[in-house]
């Protein structure tokens, strides 16, 4: 297992070691034991799972307030998809800045984003399926979201007019919402 830094602190891109033969592949797509040996201390108690049917469907800018934050490791088990992670931690160096990483089941890359996060995903295929583990279970008086086209943010999705949920297109931008995450 690799970790690879990212431009923002405590954001990690996460690639396996992959066997590979004439039956296929296998990968350890998650160790406790090399996640400590990396410094890495997450007790994960829920695994999530979705399915965007088509291409251009944006999920995001999700996040739980604290004390129920989430810490997330996102992979994409079929198809592709762009995922995002926004840092709301005020005080940190990169707060309001953002990182993207293309995911596919072809690349079997994992994106470990920490609790003080926002996060979200673009298809980039129709039948994209995303898994994640996360260390808070889901509470909803605690879940919030903010605009994926926040202009104080400014991630630059690639697209024009994704596909948005309900709940997704009346999000509050960030200095609407009640976001309490400090770094």
């Amino acid at each position: 297992m690799e970790l690879i830094k990212t431009e923002i602190k405590d954001l990690y891109i996460i690639e396996t070691k992959v066997f590979e033969d004439n039956r296929g592949w296998f990968t350890e797509s998650y160790s406790a034991k090399k996640f400590k040996d990396n410094g890495l201390d997450i007790e994960f108690i829920q695994d999530n799972h979705s399915l965007s049917k088509e291409k251009g469907v944006l999920r995001g800018l999700h996040f739980q307030l604290s004390p129920k934050a989430q810490t997330k490791l996102v992979r994409c088990t079929r198809g592709s998809i762009y995922d995002v992670a926004v840092d709301l931690r005020k005080g940190s160096s990169t707060y309001k800045e953002w990182f993207g990483v293309k995911l596919s089941a072809e690349n079997k890359k994992q994106f470990l984003i920490p609790k003080g996060f926002a996060h979200g995903f673009l298809t980039l295929s129709d039948n994209a399926e995303v898994q994640y583990k996360v260390d808070e279970y889901y509470v909803p008086e605690y879940d919030r979201s903010i605009r994926f086209d926040d202009p104080e943010i400014n991630v630059d999705w690639g697209i024009e007019s994704p596909i948005l949920s309900e709940k997704d297109e009346n999000a509050p931008l960030l200095k609407e919402s009640d976001c309490n995450f400090k770094y």
